[in-house]
């Protein structure tokens, strides 16, 4: 590290920590005076495919749709650009019949629609959805918690933990903030940032734990600015290859992958900054010391008479 710049990252962690703070308190707050505008997953609702003689343009059926006063539809292409899926809130009325009034009001002179399939989802489906969407998200946090701690230390454990909890608050709150809608892609995405960021924090605890082992007469906040900018440069590349990735899917892959794709932007720079800053921050505000790594050597013992 002699020819290398180290880069004081703990010396504006307080900073962070109260930037971070009010960030989350802005999202919980949106959360809860708010709420999600949660998608027809975990509303319920009823789900048309239509299938049509030639490819049908989505944006076209979406206008025919709104045009004939069915409001708030979904459409997205299925399988390829002859056939479509349009999903809608709850509605009342027979379901068999809203589906032969989409499929008339999607088809045009030369390229009717058909009514293939029609499926409602109830509104308990969708609450039962709902808490097992919550459900899933508590015990991947409770899992990477074990995991860090069997493998590091319990202080570390609880790092990562609240880390992690601040990239789901982050992005489910931006969510909130601003009325964006939240389905299955979204959780979906949700799920996927976890064990990202997870991933970016667990580089850095390596790091640390090996300095700690090399570094012995280093000051511990100092060993955790060296490993953090050794680190720095493989976390700005990956991240950058993920958000090339992600743009990729924002741009060209249809609504479909719109908002899973603007989830895992905002959970991307949030994972980041969490790895950095909160992670490690909180480990040493519980004291982490160089003792936690030291390798205690079990003394042979002498049987011989």
């Amino acid at each position: 590290m002699s020819d290398v710049r180290i880069i004081r990252f703990m010396r504006y962690r307080r900073g962070m920590a109260i930037v971070s703070a009010l960030v989350v308190l802005i999202g919980l707050g949106a959360l809860i005076t708010r709420g999600l505008n949660l998608g027809l997953d975990f509303t319920g609702g009823t789900s048309i495919e239509l299938h049509f003689a030639q490819p049908a343009q989505q944006a076209q059926v979406s206008a025919a749709l709104a045009a004939g006063g069915i409001e708030d539809a979904v459409v997205q292409y299925l399988g390829g650009a002859n056939s479509l899926q349009v999903r809608l809130p709850p509605q009342p009325g027979d379901a068999t019949l809203l589906g032969r009034k989409i499929a008339e009001l999607a088809s045009t002179p030369g390229n009717p629609a058909q009514a293939l399939q029609v499926d409602s989802v109830g509104s308990q489906v969708g609450d039962e959805l709902y808490a097992q969407s919550l459900l899933a998200v508590a015990v991947a946090l409770g899992m990477m918690m074990i995991y860090i701690a069997i493998r590091y230390r319990f202080k570390f454990a609880v790092g990562a933990v609240i880390s992690l909890l601040h990239d789901v608050l982050f992005t489910v709150g931006m969510f909130a903030l601003f009325g964006m809608p939240f389905d299955l892609t979204v959780l979906a995405a949700v799920l996927a940032l976890i064990g990202y960021s997870l991933n970016d924090t667990v580089v850095v605890f390596d790091r640390i734990r090996e300095n700690f082992r090399k570094l012995r007469r280093t000051d511990v906040i100092e060993i955790v600015d060296i490993s953090l900018t050794e680190t720095l440069r493989r976390t700005v590349m990956t991240v950058a290859t993920v958000v090339l990735v992600v743009l990729s899917l924002l741009l060209l892959g249809g609504p479909a992958l719109k908002w899973f794709s603007v989830a895992m932007l905002i959970g991307l720079f949030a994972g980041t900054y969490s790895s950095i800053y909160i992670a490690t921050s909180y480990a040493l505000s519980m004291g982490l010391s160089k003792e936690d790594f030291i390798v205690e050597v079990k003394k042979e013992e002498d049987d011989r008479p």
